[in-house]
């Protein structure tokens, strides 16, 4: 799916896309990227295409999907989604190929490691613990990601999103202890702090959001402001009869 393609899709449907300044993804040149984010809507694959064009540039992405899903939407085999079916076998599966992904520095492997639509003030965060297992056995770094698609002023959605620090095997994994170093117990502490990376990474995201401040983001996209029809040319008609410039958008931000 071509970068021009997904950025007119977006300018579509959202009022802009936005990068919150103080996430924005920190480069981590020939060392392949585990993001693991939460899972608010169908949007997520889509986003993550035009996050892979706009801030990982050189980069190739992937992500998982459940196979019956990823039926129904073939196209996103064209942005890198791959099938995994239900169970041990797909687990596997998911492990075997994230692995052979991974292996390649220039991955870039995006994981809505929650495994399925989940509010995003939801808390606890819980996660699958197939990201775990995948994060510490790649050679990759994991970035946690946050996302929201809140209405702010406009008729169309806003598309947040917000990267948490960069971490690998040994800032993330807790210590173990002599009693807790079996596999179960290593991939368990794994699950937890990807968890509580992750639920950092929201919650700043929801302060962010809250606020309803463009300031606080670097906006990738705009799209349409307004609310269109009748009532937006009537509101022209008066801009004009004014003799001021009409500003479609309800908060004044065009």
């Amino acid at each position: 799916m071509a970068e021009p393609y997904l950025r007119w899709y977006f300018s579509r449907n959202f009022h802009a896309v936005r990068v919150a300044r103080g996430g924005l993804p920190v480069a981590v040149p020939g060392r392949a990227v585990i993001v693991c984010s939460n899972h608010p809507s169908w949007w997520d694959p889509a986003l993550f295409a035009l996050l892979t064009r706009t801030l990982f540039p050189g980069r190739a992405g992937y992500g998982p999907m459940d196979a019956d899903a990823l039926g129904k939407y073939r196209v996103l085999r064209r942005i890198g989604v791959f099938g995994i079916e239900p169970g041990r076998r797909g687990a596997a599966r998911f492990l075997r190929v994230g692995l052979d992904l991974l292996a390649d520095p220039a991955t870039l492997l995006w994981i809505t490691a929650e495994g399925a639509f989940t509010d995003p003030r939801a808390r606890p965060v819980r996660l699958r613990p197939g990201v775990a297992h995948l994060a510490r056995r790649a050679d990759a770094t994991v970035l946690p990601l946050a996302i929201e698609l809140p209405f702010w002023n406009e008729r169309k959605p806003e598309a947040l999103v917000r990267f948490g620090p960069p971490a690998d095997g040994s800032p993330l994994t807790p210590a173990l202890s002599p009693a807790r170093g079996g596999e179960g117990d290593k991939t368990a502490d794994w699950t937890a702090a990807l968890e509580q990376a992750l639920a950092s990474c929201m919650d700043a995201l929801a302060a962010d959001a809250v606020s309803r401040d463009p300031a606080r983001f670097v906006t990738l996209l705009r799209g349409e402001a307004g609310v269109g029809g009748v009532y937006d040319l009537w509101r022209r008609a008066a801009a004009w009869g004014a003799g001021r410039r009409f500003d479609p958008s309800h908060g004044g931000e065009a």
